[in-house]
């Protein structure tokens, strides 16, 4: 049962998906959280996925990994960044999750031998997975995001769930619909009958919305306010404006212009304890949005970008956010290049491009020269063998031409695979999740992962999560963090084969942050006086930057980017 007094605000969305639900949930946890309130973020899932991480990027979008190492959907980042704290196991909810749980617990008899149903016992499920986050983190108020949009079948259960908190504590429970207002060119009106219709399908459920956010492309006016609370019975001033915007990060600020955040304490009947603080949110925002701040150019070299005749850049949204945040910092503003691999790979290639030394061949089609007129490059992670050449090509132009150079995860690792393979020689380098039988397998399976893999036993057991690393004196590494110890998020299965370590460090590289232990390389990066930034990490540190605390690696890297900038 729900905590007395307690508090619950349930985000949905209307109309279409991706009308910024995410972005209202963490908006309204900010400001509640601004205004003295402890508040905790809720994402809810309706996928029979248990969790996000055997997702395709390109469909999904990232996998955002939780400290604890549970990988979840990509808002969960958004909630971090906004709260500018870690969130728990408890936070985050899927079907998937819901239905293990409830069937797992009548394989045991929890249920005395009764028939389970959806409804009560996988609907009082979710009531107990909202209660046990509220509690788990003591806070006054919990902002839950449902998934999905208004009308589909798979959300529908969370939807009764909330239907029957609100019943059970009608003061206590607020539903705010995030709904789009589209403005068709041909008729050059804005149209609020998709939202009626959506407020129609949700009071079928028995919910009716006390908020509606009305997301278009310009501000809703006064008309369309009126029409809207005539016809979905929701308070005028209750009908809050949130046109497209140059940031997200934007958004608690015009609420709070707006007063949504005392509006939501106001429902609630409950007082404002503090005026919200958010000057240094509104310094880093400025400083995001400022477009005639100076330029720095970073290629990002990936492969999940393709989806259509689209681009998917949520297949990478925390190392977009990571970068953006950097830059804010250092005053600049970050322009983004996806650099899709695949389209390298395929152009051809010189011979002078397989000898251990020598300038790259051109080639035909996406050449890699084309490369040499940005500040920086960027390899983030991923999985399998498409793109991964291109990738490889493009590592090796950054080490030769000295483009400041940044590798996350399999970025690292292919960046240690191009250095075995053109510095040292060794022409057979590979990665044992391409190629099994490698001459020289560089990065090869972690020990515990091999039953994993040949049990078909994906999801959930990669290394995961926090894990701590010791940096070495007097490297890149070291001078960035400013101290010994440091933790990061992992989410990987391969590691730097052992057996090489000495001979690569040999030939000049450094592995200048391992575990604690000293078995397994976390960074790998070139000297400073060979590159000015050749780095990469084993880890995914975008995971860990917020806003108001930019990730001292990313900031190094652009830092480097900037000097090259000058330079040329």
């Amino acid at each position: 049962m729900a905590k007395e007094g307690h508090k619950y605000i349930f985000v949905l969305g209307g109309v279409m998906s991706g009308v910024g639900k995410g972005v209202v949930a963490s908006s309204l946890g900010l400001l509640l959280q601004q205004k003295g309130y402890p508040v905790n973020l809720v994402k809810i899932d309706p996928y029979l996925n248990v969790d996000a991480g055997t997702m395709n990027p390109t469909e999904h979008g990232e996998v955002f990994v939780l400290r604890s190492g549970l990988e979840t959907d990509q808002d969960m980042g958004n909630y971090e960044r906004f709260l500018g704290r870690d969130l728990t196991n408890e936070d985050y909810m899927t079907s998937g999750m819901v239905y293990q749980s409830v069937i797992e617990r009548e394989r045991a008899l929890g249920y005395g031998g009764k028939c389970v149903e959806a409804v009560p016992h996988v609907r009082d499920e979710i009531l107990a997975r909202i209660e046990a986050a509220s509690s788990y983190n003591g806070s006054r108020i919990s902002v839950i995001e449902i998934g999905g949009t208004i009308g589909d079948f798979q959300n529908a259960l969370f939807i009764e769930a909330a239907r029957v908190l609100k019943m059970q504590h009608p003061e206590d429970v607020l539903f705010v619909m995030v709904s789009y207002l589209p403005t068709p060119g041909t008729l050059g009106e804005m149209k609020t009958k998709p939202t009626q219709m959506a407020v129609r399908d949700l009071n079928s459920y028995g919910v009716q919305p006390d908020f509606i956010v009305a997301r278009s492309k310009e501000p809703v006016d006064e008309k369309r306010k009126e029409k809207l609370a005539i016809w979905c019975n929701v308070r005028k001033d209750r009908i809050i404006a949130a046109p497209d915007i140059t940031s997200i990060y934007e958004a608690p600020l015009n609420f709070e212009k707006d007063k949504l955040g005392d509006a939501v304490l106001d429902a609630l009947r409950l007082p404002e304890k503090k005026r919200a603080s958010l000057a240094a949110w509104k310094k880093f925002a400025l400083a995001a949005m400022n477009a005639k701040a100076p330029e720095v150019s970073i290629a990002i070299v990936g492969k999940y970008f393709d989806t259509g005749s689209f681009v998917l850049s949520d297949a990478y949204l925390s190392v977009i956010e990571a970068i953006k945040f950097s830059a804010a910092k250092l005053g600049r503003r970050a322009k983004i290049t996806w650099v899709n691999s695949k389209d390298l790979e395929k152009a051809k290639t010189s011979r002078s491009d397989v000898r251990p030394t020598g300038r790259s061949g051109r080639s035909r089609g996406e050449s890699v020269d084309m490369l040499a007129k940005y500040d920086g490059i960027i390899v983030p992670g991923g999985f399998g063998e498409s793109g991964i050449e291109g990738k490889i090509k493009a590592i090796r132009f950054a080490r030769e031409k000295k483009i400041p150079y940044f590798g996350l995860c399999y970025g690292m690792q292919l960046m240690v695979i191009e250095y075995a393979r053109h510095v040292l020689g060794l022409a057979g380098a590979n990665t044992t999740e391409i190629k099994k039988a490698a001459e020289h397998p560089v990065v090869d399976v972690m020990l515990e992962q091999k039953k994993h893999l040949s049990d078909n036993k994906y999801g959930g057991t990669m290394r995961l999560g926090v894990y701590p690393a010791y940096l070495k004196k007097g490297t890149l590494a070291r001078a960035a963090y400013k101290k010994e110890l440091v933790e990061e998020r992992h989410r990987h299965r391969y590691e730097i084969n052992s057996k090489y370590v000495k001979q690569l460090e040999d030939g000049g590289l450094v592995f200048s942050g391992t575990s604690p232990d000293g078995v397994l390389m976390e960074i790998a990066e070139l000297p400073r006086e060979r590159h000015p930034f050749m780095l990469g990490t084993q880890f995914h540190p975008e995971f860990n930057a917020r806003p108001l605390s930019p990730h001292p690696l990313f900031t190094e890297f652009l830092r480097a980017a900037l000097s090259r900038k000058r330079r040329k």
